[in-house]
C-alpha cells in the first residue's frame, strides 16, 4: 500500500478545492482538479474542468506550468482518461509533458477509462499512484460513480417539514414553511442536479416552475447558470398537466412521463405546448420509477433531485430509490391533523426505515439535516 506524505496530502487537498469550482457546470462530466508541483515543492500549474467538451483540469494545469512541468508531480482528483472523448486522452498529455510522477485520488469508474489511464502512465514509466483522499474524490462525484456503476443517477430527496414533521395544513392549505435562507439553499440543490423530479399533485396544487432563479442562487455566476435549466421531469399517468403550466412555459425542457394509457390527444397538446412526452411502454397503471432512473441515468444524469408531496416521496423511499435525504426543518408546530412527511404507512417497529445522519447545520432560522438511508 502507498504511503503518502504530508506534502502529498497538502496538493491533493488542493486538487479537490480546485475540483469543487466546477460543482454547478461540469454535468455530465464528472468534477476534476488538477495541481502540478516541481521538485522543489513549488505548484508550477493548477486547473480544473469547468464544462462538457472543454479542457480538462490537466490540460489547464499542464497549460499554465509550460516547461516547468518537465520532472514534477501532477496530482489528480480523478484518473486521466486514456480515450479520445470530446477531448483528447489527457494521460497522453502528462506524458508528453515528461511528468514524472503522477498521484490519483480515485480511478475512474467510467468503462472507457477505468484503470487505462494509470495503466497508460505506468507504460510510459512515470511513476503512478492511486488511493489518496479517495473517499473525499469519490463524494465529490457520487453521482457520477453511482451511474457509471448502476446506469443510474444519484437521488437526492428535498424536504421541508415543521418540527413536528408537518408540510401543509390538513385542508391542503400550505405556504413556504422554511425562510429565504433555506430557499436559496434549494435554488443551490437545483443547479447542481442534471434534472428534477416532481408528481404532477404538486404541479397541479402549486403550478411549480421547477426553475433556478438567480436573485435566490446567491451565486457569482448566477445568471450564467440560469441559461442551462436542469431537465423538469413530472409524473404524470394520467396526463393532468395543464398545457400552460409553469413547468411546461419556463426556461428550458420538460420531460412529462406517463403511462401506455395515456391519451394520443392530450399527448399532442401537451407537445404542441413544448413538453417532452415519454410514453413507459411497460406501465399501464402507474409510472415505473426504476425504468425512469434508468431513463435519465441514459440521458447522462449524475444528479436528480426529488420535489414533491408526501405520495412520490414516500414511494420512492418505499422502493429503496432515494440514496439521500435533505429536510429543512422550520421553527414552527402545524399541529397533528396537518400533513405528514412523507406517506410511507409503516405498522410494525420492525418496517421503520433507518437513517444515518451526514451533516446538521443552522440555515437562517431553520435547520438542514442530510441524512442517507442505511444499507
Amino acid at each position: 500500500m502507498t504511503e503518502f506524505s504530508a506534502a502529498d496530502h497538502q496538493f491533493m487537498a488542493k486538487a479537490l478545492q480546485l475540483a469543487r469550482k466546477g460543482l454547478y457546470t461540469t454535468m455530465p462530466n464528472p468534477c476534476v482538479g488538477c495541481v502540478i508541483v516541481d521538485a522543489q515543492g513549488w505548484i508550477v500549474g493548477e486547473g480544473w474542468h469547468e464544462r462538457a467538451g472543454e479542457p480538462h483540469a490537466e490540460v489547464h494545469a499542464l497549460r499554465m506550468a509550460g516547461n516547468r512541468a518537465k520532472g514534477a508531480t501532477a496530482y489528480v482528483t480523478l484518473e486521466p482518461c486514456s480515450h479520445y472523448g470530446r477531448t483528447p486522452p489527457c494521460a497522453e498529455g502528462l506524458i508528453k509533458a515528461e511528468i514524472s510522477r503522477v498521484v490519483v485520488a480515485v480511478l475512474d469508474s467510467n468503462p472507457a477509462v477505468a484503470g487505462r489511464g494509470v495503466k497508460r502512465l505506468v507504460d510510459a514509466g512515470i511513476q503512478t499512484c492511486h488511493g489518496l483522499m479517495s473517499e473525499e474524490a469519490e463524494q465529490l462525484n457520487k453521482g457520477f460513480f453511482k451511474r457509471m456503476r448502476t446506469g443510474r443517477p444519484f437521488v437526492r430527496a428535498k424536504l421541508a417539514m415543521s418540527l413536528d414533521g408537518r408540510t401543509a395544513m390538513g385542508s391542503g392549505e400550505s405556504q413556504w414553511i422554511t425562510g429565504p435562507d433555506a430557499r436559496s439553499e434549494v435554488q443551490r440543490l437545483r443547479a447542481q442536479s442534471c434534472a428534477i423530479i416532481s408528481g404532477v399533485g404538486s404541479i397541479l396544487h402549486d403550478d411549480s416552475s421547477l426553475t433556478l432563479r438567480a436573485s435566490e442562487l446567491n451565486l457569482s455566476h448566477a445568471e450564467a447558470l440560469c441559461q442551462q435549466q436542469p431537465l423538469r421531469v413530472v409524473l404524470d399517468s394520467r396526463l393532468e398537466t395543464p398545457v400552460n403550466a409553469k413547468v411546461i412555459s419556463g426556461s428550458g425542457k420538460c420531460l412529462i412521463v406517463t403511462t401506455n394509457k395515456a391519451c394520443p390527444e392530450r399527448i399532442h397538446q401537451l407537445q404542441q405546448a413544448g413538453a417532452e412526452v415519454w410514453i413507459q411502454p411497460e406501465a399501464s397503471e402507474q409510472v415505473d420509477l426504476p425504468s425512469l432512473l434508468n431513463e435519465l441515468g441514459r440521458r447522462e444524469c449524475n444528479h436528480v433531485l426529488l420535489e414533491t408531496g408526501a405520495t412520490l416521496a414516500g414511494s420512492m423511499m418505499s422502493a429503496d430509490l432515494i440514496d439521500e435525504l435533505v429536510v429543512f426543518v422550520a421553527p414552527v408546530l402545524m399541529g397533528s391533523d396537518a400533513r405528514p412527511l412523507m406517506n410511507l404507512p409503516l405498522l410494525t417497529m420492525s418496517e421503520k426505515k433507518s437513517l444515518d445522519i451526514i451533516d446538521i447545520r443552522a440555515v437562517g432560522s431553520d435547520w438542514k439535516i442530510t441524512a442517507k438511508p442505511r444499507n
